[in-house]
């Protein structure tokens, strides 16, 4: 499925909860501390970044959409400093100020982009209950003036006590019509009931409903939690093992990882649920959305610290072939790595072929091939069965080599070796949309053809580039260079 970004600019999105100021001290840690067995850090950078829900609010801002915060703060130099960050962002910033609490904070100690340490400063936050759904109307920027202006709202829980009358915010934004999204926190998922959106971690997740060992496990439990918490939609991040959304009426999507390199994973989960918000704001499909969601997850965990991303880097990823699993593949990973193709959306297209020397004629067959879908997979002869088919002076090249060559194209996903004279029973066990076969062929003549139109796919057959061929090319090496 090609994947577009949708309006973000748009798109006016709420956020309320528990924000955080993340603190970041750098340097180089050179010796060992004589008072204790630990690191000396030289702190040579300072750096201040909004956390929690302020950075779901960021990541919206950074991603082009409008975005307004509500949250509490202490009256203390923390939050000051939280919110002139906000303020300076160009976030519509509205903090109240908490009399006794003390602004969440995190510092984190790094030396080398390593963390060392993180000390937290939090407290008090829940004895005052401001209640945002009463006393943050009195000003005309409280909770029920922003909803009405918004197309999502975001309720992201801490834990810190932001959200204590989250029951209460959800029934006003579904009375005002408004699509709900929640990041929660805690076992007692039943707090959210009746919001449209709920997006646990894996582990939140299992801490409800119990480990679960399989995906049909995962999919059973969480469509039991979905039913009983009166939820239209949810969504399980899994970390390396990419997301699911179970979506009322809808088989589950399941999404892998897009991430090529783990860098750090602090914040993803704000990245997460803020292209979600921002996606569903914009009048994207809850597929697609958490498509970009789960793109724009794969980008910041490459990152240090709290990230953001941007749409260019979004755009960049959502042209990038997803990590793992593309390239050289046996018949087993093949039919794995065409399920989850299959859950994306994603159209399949197949071709054979021995693929002997590799010519340009080859390379417009297969962009035509391309185009006929989203994934683009190849099988091709063995050894053996090259030699059967074209005698004992072929192949020229080696399977491993033959494969390597067309892995590399771009319009190749995945190359796939089978052993027969056809790869009949290879189609026939992947069945894909499309198969795609060069020359004259009539398409009932085709191997594996009638498999694949039984199961709804189609037969393709394209002309090949007019005056190139293999037997031609071998035949010149054979002549020598011409005057």
């Amino acid at each position: 499925m090609r994947i577009t970004i949708p309006p973000f600019h748009q798109a006016r999105v709420l956020v309320v909860g528990d924000v955080m100021l993340d603190r970041y001290w750098s340097g180089a840690a050179t010796r060992i501390s004589p008072e204790a067995p630990v690191p000396v850090v030289h702190v040579t950078a300072i750096e201040e970044r909004p956390g929690g829900a302020a950075n779901v609010a960021l990541n919206i801002l950074t991603l082009g959409g409008q975005v307004d915060l509500l949250g509490l703060v202490g009256q203390d130099e923390a939050g000051a400093a939280l919110e002139d960050l906000l303020r300076r962002t160009g976030i519509g910033c509205h903090l109240q100020r908490h009399p006794h609490g003390r602004t969440s904070t995190k510092l984190r100690i790094l030396s080398q982009h390593q963390q060392l340490l993180r000390a937290d400063f939090e407290g008090g936050l829940t004895d005052l209950n401001l209640g945002l759904d009463r006393d943050l109307d009195r000003d005309g920027t409280g909770y029920a003036q922003l909803a009405r202006a918004a197309a999502v709202i975001v309720l992201s829980d801490y834990g810190k006590g932001t959200l204590a009358s989250v029951g209460t915010l959800i029934d006003r934004a579904r009375a005002l019509g408004k699509c709900v999204i929640v990041d929660p926190k805690g076992t007692d998922f039943s707090r959210y009931r009746g919001a449209t959106l709920m997006t646990p971690n894996r582990a939140e997740f299992e801490a409800v409903v119990g480990r679960c060992a399989s995906d049909e496990e995962l999919v059973e439990r969480g469509e039991h939690l979905r039913r009983t918490t009166a939820l239209q939609g949810l969504l399980i991040t899994r970390g390396e093992q990419g997301m699911t959304l179970l979506w009322e009426g809808q088989p589950p999507l399941h999404l892998p990882t897009r991430a090529r390199e783990v860098y750090d994973v602090t914040g993803a989960g704000d990245t997460v649920v803020a292209t979600l918000a921002l996606a569903l704001a914009a009048g994207a499909p809850p597929p697609e959305a958490v498509r970009l969601a789960n793109a724009a997850a794969g980008i910041v965990v490459g990152k240090l610290g709290t990230a953001t991303t941007t749409v260019a880097e979004l755009s960049r990823a959502l042209h990038e072939p997803e990590a793992g699993g593309f390239g050289l593949v046996s018949a087993d990973e093949l039919a794995s790595e065409l399920r989850q193709a299959r859950a994306r959306g994603e159209r399949i297209v197949m071709t054979n072929g021995c693929f002997d020397i590799l010519h340009a004629g080859h390379v417009h067959y297969l962009e035509q091939a391309r185009g006929l879908g989203d994934r683009l997979v190849v099988a091709v002869n063995s050894d053996a069965s090259v030699t059967a088919l074209k005698g004992p002076s072929r192949p020229v090249n080696r399977l491993e080599h033959r494969m390597a060559v067309l892995a590399a194209l771009k319009s190749v996903d995945w190359v796939v070796p089978f052993t027969e004279e056809t790869p009949e029973r290879l189609y026939c066990r992947l069945l894909p949309d499309v198969i795609v076969k060069g020359g004259d062929y009539a398409p009932q003549d085709i191997a594996g053809g009638p498999c694949v139109t039984a199961n709804g796919g189609q037969v393709v057959v394209l002309d090949f580039l007019a005056g190139v061929s293999t037997t031609d090319t071998i035949q010149r090496l054979r002549d020598g260079p011409h005057e």
